[in-house]
């Protein structure tokens, strides 16, 4: 990141919300489900599939991660009335992990069971690497209970994460693999970008070969085309494999992916706390955020 990247990137903070609120418009569905709904329609007219996310995270009170696991519910019923292509992820510091496990285990479960009751899907986010045993375990509890329905994230900048995508593949485990996106040490994450891109492919290899599910999560060109080469290699049906999406991001990626008869699945964030992920994405990509900052800069000037 440039020092002018930096420049910018520092003075989010200070830019008022109904500013961050235009340009976030395309990394957000809207603040109510209804808003998401609509987004996916559209997704799902161009031949995309989606996962809703309801935004919002590190809970610290039972009845707010209980108020979090009644509205995740409520998204198998609404992704079921519209027939809508759609499954849903969820993060298990929104449903009470820094609480208690039991608690965050129980709200899980619970939407587990909605999911599979209507034939659908949840997928458990990882968060920093606190989390990360945790997340796990929980995924491993909920499998062991007969939970088919269930999958879980890996972070490629993690240099746990081959020795996690070996374990899980013994499971069966429906993998999603990312880059990372949490500021780690480097003592437990890779932080050279060809080191991550290096370790994205050997997850991805160990995962294909083994025969089980991945959604391949990544703007990276260049590891989108390493995903076709392994996919040709293994000689994968549509069916076994997805590439997965931010809302707003790479549309133009996006839209080749699904042109070269690929499946591809987009992730559909909407809530209140639309702030706090949207300085989160503008702070990836400071091209927006300068834009941004221009705004704030002209509006004053007038």
């Amino acid at each position: 990141m440039s020092f002018l990247d930096k420049l910018i990137v520092s003075a989010l903070p200070v830019v008022p919300k109904s500013i961050v609120g235009q340009f976030s418009k395309r990394y957000i569905a809207g603040v109510g489900l209804q808003d998401a709904v609509r987004v996916i329609k559209e997704l799902n007219k161009k031949k995309m599939m989606a996962t809703l996310d309801l935004l919002g995270e590190d809970i610290q009170r039972e009845s707010e991660a209980d108020a979090m696991k009644a509205r995740c519910v409520e998204m198998f019923r609404e992704i079921q009335k519209g027939g809508l292509g759609s499954n849903v992820s969820v993060k298990l510091s929104q449903l009470g992990l820094r609480v208690s496990t039991d608690l965050c285990y129980r709200n899980v479960k619970a939407i587990v069971e909605q999911a599979q009751a209507m034939k659908n899907f949840v997928r458990i986010d990882m968060e920093d690497s606190t989390a990360t045993d945790e997340t796990i375990a929980i995924y491993h509890r909920l499998r062991d209970e007969g939970y088919e329905n269930v999958g879980i994230v890996l972070q490629a900048y993690l240099r746990r994460s081959d020795a996690d995508v070996r374990a899980l593949i013994r499971l069966r485990a429906n993998f999603r693999i990312c880059k990372g996106i949490y500021i780690e040490s480097p003592d437990i994450a890779f932080t050279d970008r060809d080191d991550i891109r290096r370790n994205f492919v050997l997850l991805m290899r160990s995962i294909l070969e083994n025969g089980c599910y991945v959604g391949i999560a990544t703007h990276d060109e260049y590891l989108v085309e390493k995903s076709y080469e392994l996919i040709e290699r293994n000689k994968l049906t549509r069916e076994q494999y997805e590439f997965q999406m931010l809302l707003g991001v790479r549309e133009n990626l996006r839209d080749r992916i699904v042109a070269d008869g690929h499946r591809l699945r987009v992730y559909v964030p909407y809530g209140e706390q639309w702030y706090a992920y949207s300085i989160r994405r503008l702070k990836e990509n400071p091209q927006i955020a300068g834009y941004i900052v221009k705004s704030l800069f002209s509006r004053n000037g007038n």
